[in-house]
């Protein structure tokens, strides 16, 4: 059993809130290769031979398990791409816990690509889990550049917690999903950005079943010199609703883009967006300065409860 590291082991805790175990169903990627990886009874974990992903497969007598299938980079200069494909069967109910870290003391870039196709069966409810991570004092980028494609069969529910804690230099995020009759998504997107950082979110929704829904809310705190940039579309393509809400708070020198889209083909898609840029109220600060807090502290206090 391969053994875990000191810095590996850091940033699997600020990755994994649930806390990375060699127990259960899991697999650890390391600096491109899968250091180890278990099974259960219910959900396999296989290894494509080409060693760039893994087929996950959960079946339907699934209730209530986790996967944990985090991936850290700790070596500058590495740029890994990986493709694992999820399939999860009718009735399931499991939890996925994802998430990458790179740890960059060099000068060269790195870099993760992760390409993740989730095929969804009737009835199934899934809790899909991802937080993203940046550390090292190297002059290298940390690049994180997630793309995610989610096709729903009918009446299943998929639930999309995606984290990008600090740290990470640029990041362009790629979502797309696929609705079934009576099918429901739900999205919730989490950012900080500070320093000269990037991230791109684009993602969209296609609601082709009748009764389909989704909930899709943005939250982001931009710092610095930082650049941020949102583009979620809704197309309702039968009777469905959709409904999508970006805030942002803005501060120093950054940039902030929201740009949500809706689309409706049919004349019984109710599709409803909303979206607000500003910076943080100083009605708040000066509340929280009477109970003794110094401006920076208010800070960190408003930021934190509004990404909560």
């Amino acid at each position: 059993m391969a053994e875990i590291d000191q810095v590996t082991q850091s940033i699997l805790e600020k990755i994994d809130d649930a806390g990375f175990g060699k127990e259960g169903a899991y697999n650890l990627r390391y600096n491109g290769y899968s250091l180890c990886h278990g099974n259960t009874k219910n959900i396999t974990i296989k290894r494509k031979e080409d060693g760039k992903g893994m087929e996950v497969h959960i079946s339907g007598e699934t209730k209530g398990e986790q996967v944990h299938i985090p991936v850290v980079v700790a070596t500058s200069g590495i740029t890994d791409e990986v493709y694992n494909d999820f399939y999860i069967e009718d009735g399931a109910d499991v939890t996925i816990v994802a998430g990458c870290g790179i740890h960059n003391s060099g000068c060269n870039d790195s870099r993760h690509d992760g390409i993740h196709t989730f095929h969804v069966g009737r009835g199934a409810n899934v809790r899909y889990e991802e937080k993203h991570y940046g550390e090292g004092e190297g002059t290298g980028a940390r690049i994180l550049n997630p793309k995610t494609k989610i096709i729903l069969a009918e009446e299943a529910v998929f639930t999309l917690d995606s984290v990008q804690i600090e740290g990470v230099d640029s990041t362009k995020r790629e979502t797309e999903v696929i609705l079934g009759a009576g099918s429901k998504l739900f999205v919730m997107e989490k950012l900080m950005t500070h320093d000269e950082q990037v991230a791109v979110s684009d993602m969209e929704v296609r609601m082709e079943g009748e009764e389909s829904s989704a909930q899709i809310i943005s939250r982001s705190v931009a710092k610095g010199k930082s650049v941020q940039k949102f583009h979620p579309k809704a197309i309702g393509c039968a009777p469905c609703h959709a409904h999508i809400q970006c805030d942002s708070i803005i501060m120093d020198n950054a940039q902030v883009c929201s740009i949500p889209e809706i689309d409706a083909k049919h004349i019984d898609a109710a599709i409803i967006h909303e979206a607000a840029i500003g910076r943080i109220n100083n009605e708040q600060m000066i509340k929280l300065n009477t109970f003794g807090l110094d401006d920076e502290a208010a800070e960190a206090v408003i930021i934190e409860n509004f990404l909560n």
